[in-house]
């Protein structure tokens, strides 16, 4: 799978992008759209993510494959448990996904994670959260089956 998560950590909300290909000008190209440049980005130590780093107030690289999981008190451990989720989940729950309906399955585990009991937020707010997205809206099963 060819997916590039952010993770705001001023507000917990996860976004997942669907990269039609890991090149560097890609995953550069979604890290710009989605990414302030007065933030700090704080990233693996992937090429992909060494020259768009430049562009930002800062940015901090942890180096896992020596065995580095924090620099200067930064650290990528909570889109880490976030991808843990969502490979489990994949590999759990549905097992099968195919890339036409990718986006669906991130945009599933994007809600489930920014809106976890962990970060304070209930069963019932999360279903008002869910319910208020859905106002509006119309599914019917000639349009899903199209989908």
């Amino acid at each position: 799978m060819r997916v590039v998560s952010l993770l705001d950590k001023r507000t917990g909300k996860v976004r997942s992008i669907d990269a039609n290909a890991m090149v560097k000008d890609e995953v550069a190209n979604i890290v710009r759209d989605n990414v302030a440049r007065e933030s700090v980005l704080v990233t693996d130590e992937a090429l992909f993510y060494k020259k768009v780093g430049r562009e930002y107030v800062g940015h901090k690289t942890v180096f896992h494959g020596i065995g580095n999981y924090v620099n200067n008190g930064s650290t990528t451990n909570d889109i880490e448990g976030y991808f843990s989720i969502f490979k489990r989940g994949m590999r759990g729950v549905y097992q099968f996904c195919s890339e036409q309906h990718l986006h669906r399955y991130l945009a599933e585990f994007d809600f489930r994670y920014t809106n976890r009991a962990g970060v304070g937020i209930e069963d019932t707010e999360r279903a008002d959260i869910l319910l208020r997205g859905v106002v509006g809206k119309r599914l019917t099963y000639e349009t899903a089956a199209r989908a």
